[in-house]
């Protein structure tokens, strides 16, 4: 389907990562790798900002690239790849953190006291990682997208499936409830 990337092309709104899905498609096992490096980083930072755990943030990024493996022939090529790779990762993350919501985070102490603890970064302020552990999986996920990701609003609201007023809405009423929770917990 080179034909898809020459008329985005012609659109003047080219994708270099379409180029990579059909490489990939065409059986090029490297251009997947490629994808693979390129967002990595950032489909981590969308999970970490909803699942609010680096073990489990791993977990949910391994998953999102297994299952972008497996379905990448069903990716509409009209629209940006890095977007429905976006929608991929915070469907799965949200859906991971609604899953682990009920789920025990104990460990024996035996168990524990074999293990070393993971290096976190200490760049975020835990007042704010405490407000946003408050939060709804889905308010956190656009929170993430806006302020950390720095994505659009036309963006967000492709990566979430919505349209631009709606998520435009969505992420003020997410920074409305971000607001109350850390004015309430000084």
């Amino acid at each position: 389907m080179v034909s898809a990337v020459v008329d985005k092309a012609k659109q003047g709104t080219f994708d270099e990562d379409l180029v990579l899905v059909e490489r990939f498609l065409g059986g090029d096992a490297r251009a997947f790798e490629e994808l693979y490096s390129k967002y990595y980083e950032k489909v981590f930072a969308i999970a970490r900002g909803v699942l609010m755990d680096s073990d489990e943030a791993a977990d949910a990024v391994q998953e999102v690239f297994t299952l972008v493996y497996r379905h990448l022939a069903r990716f509409d090529k009209r629209s940006r790849f890095s977007t429905w790779l976006f929608r991929v990762a915070v469907n799965r993350s949200i859906q991971e953190a609604r899953r682990n919501r009920y789920r025990s985070r104990t460990v024996a102490l035996t168990e524990a006291a074999g293990r070393i603890a993971p290096e976190e970064p200490d760049t975020a302020d835990p007042r704010v990682q405490a407000i946003l552990a408050k939060l709804t999986p889905a308010d956190r996920a656009l929170l993430v997208l806006f302020y950390w990701e720095e994505l659009s609003l036309q963006d967000i609201a492709d990566s979430i499936g919505c349209g631009v007023n709606a998520a435009k809405t969505r992420l003020y009423r997410a920074r409305e409830r971000f607001r109350v929770l850390y004015e309430a917990n000084p």
